[in-house]
């Protein structure tokens, strides 16, 4: 037997006796029913992320054969494998927490595995960048593709999207605007079909940045899951990872800095979630490139929302895909993007757009010279509040509420604010600061999607549709409001944020990237003095909740593990 480093040749088990290994996988594999000639093909792995909970990937089953397709035509064999599967809505405490364990699943299944390529199938919300952040440090040839946003659903004739519309028509609910019954027929209607958040949430933000990036098939990212385009592009997907297998196509060939800078401009341009600049973060560090806030928020002041689409707009993902898709908005951004960027099809991202079918009159992508909003969608703040940063999604937020000084109104946690937001006894205005602690990635812990704070009851029966809110806790890309989020460091740490007391006054001034709380430094260093870290939680000291505690990295770094983070050799944006 030939030795080697391709197909079932790759990463023996150690025996000390390599044709033995092979010999012993050989057999254990023709158990599965592999004839010789399959397993002398190039073996292409697909991640198996189905899981009975996760609603957003019901459809990998099909997707999975459809790739299996793929690889036998261009004359590889196919086989899949399990990785954990999240969704947002069935992951306790957050799926936040769980992304970098399923990275890590990721990255050993794929190094531990006789794989020369693998596609990786991705769809709720942190899965694509677990899956990406995996595939970075396992560096074998690696294509993603996702499972597609749903369809939208109705009730009684207005077109209704997970979950903008469950946000809004739940605060409709809680201002008595809907009654009980009402709430309940919406429940049924508002995700109607296999998929992903049909706005821009962060499943389609990252599905666009990764298109983007250069790591998805050109036009894979906005296809509604129920296609039958949806399954062609898995097809696709399977042919093309056989090709990056024989290239040695690897992601540190294509996610390079030029790569992560044309993401940067397409989550600026469609008005994308927060979570993305997390996530992109985590991704870059994987690869020695940190992250430069300040360098992304110059960037966003040439880069305009271009996508109506809700929340920042009104559309839906359905109508991007049949408004051209990715393709349309990387047409206008051509002359601030890296076109020369390699991508996962072995062509440039400009030859890719190039070859894109010519765009047509349509009423989603605006033109650049005709934004939705004349910057990018994020906003980075600073100021005495988050000296390590914080962000805002100024898209999706009352423009009125831009420059605004309040009261701060302090919820020291998540039980407190459970307890306290709709007591009628709540000392709270219209004009006030809604501020949440220990929210953060080592607070909560895994800084879950709280800063979209509620509007307390009583204000929300008044007619209040948005407040300033401020926390170091995450908000889902559906969501929208004047909500300032990632504050670095976080309370749990002893940042500023841990330092707010009721009755303080806080100034945002989003056009000024202004976060200020109006307290002296003397009065901030006496409180700090008395400040204590919270105390450990019973479930603190063991398991992964111990590993996560002593190793995850504050917002500005991604919220990784440290140890999982190549040295920084780049900075990026580098050309903002």
């Amino acid at each position: 037997m030939a030795s080697g480093k391709r197909g079932m040749r790759k990463g023996l088990t150690a025996y000390g006796d390599r044709e033995f290994s092979l010999f012993l996988r050989k057999a254990f594999i023709k158990a599965m029913g592999y004839s010789d000639d399959a397993l002398e093909r190039p073996i292409i792995g697909i991640t198996n992320t189905y899981s009975g909970f996760n609603a957003c990937h019901r459809n990998v089953p099909e997707l999975i054969e459809a790739v299996k397709r793929g690889v036998m035509l261009a004359g590889g064999m196919a086989v899949d494998f399990p990785t954990i599967s999240l969704h947002e809505s069935f992951a306790y405490p957050t799926s936040m927490y769980l992304r970098n364990l399923m990275s890590v699943d990721t990255e050993e299944m794929i190094r531990g595995l006789p794989l020369d390529a693998v596609v990786l199938i991705g769809g709720c919300d942190k899965t694509v960048p677990a899956l990406l952040m995996g595939a970075a440090s396992a560096n074998v040839p690696a294509i993603l593709m996702v499972t597609g946003p749903m369809i939208t659903g109705d009730y009684h004739g207005e077109r209704l999207g997970a979950c903008t519309d469950c946000r809004r028509l739940w605060a409709k609910f809680r201002a008595k605007e809907l009654g009980e019954r009402e709430i309940n027929e919406i429940e049924g209607r508002l995700a109607p079909s296999a998929g992903t958040c049909m706005v821009m949430g962060t499943a389609s933000t990252m599905a666009l940045v990764t298109e983007a990036m250069g790591m998805m098939l050109p036009g894979g990212a906005c296809i509604p899951a129920v296609m039958a385009e949806r399954i062609r592009n898995a097809e696709a997907s399977g042919a093309r990872a056989v090709a990056i297998a024989a290239e040695r196509l690897t992601p540190a060939r294509i996610m390079t800095p030029a790569a992560f800078e044309n993401a940067l401009r397409m989550l600026l341009a469609v008005g994308g979630s927060t979570n993305a600049i997390v996530h992109l973060t985590a991704m870059a560090g994987r690869l020695g490139m940190r992250m430069d806030l300040d360098a992304f928020d110059r960037m966003g002041h040439r880069t305009p929302v271009l996508v109506d689409l809700k929340p920042t707009g009104q559309h839906y993902m359905e109508d991007l895909y049949k408004a051209g898709g990715a393709t349309t908005i990387l047409r206008e951004l051509k002359p601030l993007l890296n076109l020369g960027a390699p991508t996962v099809t072995g062509k440039t991202l400009g030859e890719n757009i190039d070859a894109a079918p010519p765009s047509f009159p349509q009423q989603v992508v605006r033109p650049f010279g005709k934004p939705v909003f004349r910057e990018g969608g994020i906003a980075v703040l600073r100021g005495n509040l988050a000296p390590g940063g914080a962000i805002i999604k100024q898209s999706a937020m009352d423009p009125k509420l831009a420059h605004h000084e309040g009261r701060a109104v302090v919820f020291e946690s998540l039980d407190d604010l459970a307890n306290r937001v709709d007591d009628p006894k709540l000392d709270v205005r219209a004009d006030d600061v809604l501020v949440l602690k220990s929210a953060g990635p080592k607070g909560a812990p895994g800084m879950p999607e709280a800063g979209y704070i509620p509007i307390p009851r009583k204000l929300a029966r008044k007619g209040v549709k948005d407040m300033v809110r401020i926390s170091d806790a995450r908000m889902s890309g559906t969501a929208f409001g004047a909500i300032v989020l990632h504050v670095t460091p976080e309370s749990a740490l002893g940042g500023p944020l841990a330092l707010v007391k009721n009755g303080d006054r806080i100034r945002l001034d989003v056009p000024s990237r202004r976060l200020e709380l109006r307290v002296s430094a003397a009065e901030l260093k006496a409180r700090r003095k008395k400040w204590k870290a919270p105390p450990l939680r019973a479930e603190d000291s063991r398991g992964y909740r111990k590993l996560f505690l002593g190793s995850v990295t504050q917002a500005d770094r991604g919220c990784d593990f440290d140890f999982l983070t190549a040295p920084s050799r780049t900075v990026i944006p580098r050309k903002p």
